[in-house]
């Protein structure tokens, strides 16, 4: 079963009032229970690749589905609740609100739906990543490891079909990144959630089951990962030549 599917999407942006292409007829997609990887250079395309599959931004050509859904047909409202309800999105910034604790921000999602929070899962979910301790503190209380932990909760909360991350290590140190990494594979793992990444980094790709390069505004080679940074790299700089 495919969880993310893009049919010909393009999506051009105007800069001083010149149309500037920065996706153009890209085919792609996500199994189910895949973690998908999308590398390419600065100002290829990936975090608007991302903000569309997100329903964030809206393409100016061509359909996206999620779950069969067409995302690209729905108006703002109903992407605004699909989006809660099917997709947990991680920031590379975090996008904590400050004035919440760490506990509050984790079931923010649930309660912007008019529902009440699984409390058994959201203590399951502060156990999982160590945050038990810290779920009464507010954001600029915790370190940046914890605030990202914060966020990944946040977005398992609802339960999602889709996880997107968007450079998710870029504010971390090497070693909170990898335990970032780390927690991704576990996500992925026990709970099955199909999961899309979009780095610059061949370590954080090397953790998923496909990469896909992202340049000149498309799609140039996808293939499996074999978990290791070097071939990653390699792949990666033999197809932006």
């Amino acid at each position: 079963m495919t969880i993310l599917e893009f049919n010909d999407v393009s999506r051009t942006f105007t800069q001083t009032g010149i149309p500037v292409p920065v996706l153009q007829n890209v085919n792609f997609s996500v199994a189910q229970n895949e973690f998908a990887a999308v590398m390419g250079p600065s100002g290829s395309g990936k975090s608007t690749l991302l903000n569309l599959a997100a329903g964030l931004l809206v393409p100016d050509s061509g359909e996206i589905y999620i779950c069969g859904e067409c995302l690209s047909a729905m108006n703002d409202d109903k992407r605004t609740v699909f989006r809660r309800r099917n997709l947990g999105i991680i920031f590379q910034d975090y996008n904590l609100i400050p004035t919440l604790t760490a506990e509050e921000n984790i079931v923010l999602p649930v309660l912007l739906d008019g529902l009440r929070p699984d409390t058994a899962y959201l203590n399951e979910l502060l156990e999982r990543f160590g945050l038990n301790p810290r779920r009464k503190h507010y954001p600029h209380e915790l370190s940046g490891g914890e605030r990202q932990r914060v966020a990944i909760a946040r977005a398992l909360i609802i339960r999602p079909k889709l996880i997107l991350a968007d450079e998710p290590t870029g504010s971390l140190d090497i070693l909170t990144g990898k335990k970032f990494c780390e927690l991704l594979d576990v996500i992925h793992k026990t709970s099955g959630t199909s999961i899309l990444l979009v780095s610059h980094d061949p370590v954080v790709s090397a953790h998923a089951d496909s990469v896909s390069i992202l340049a000149g505004g498309g799609i140039r080679t996808r293939f499996r990962s074999d978990g290791n940074p070097a071939d990653i790299s390699e792949h990666y700089i033999s197809s932006i030549k």
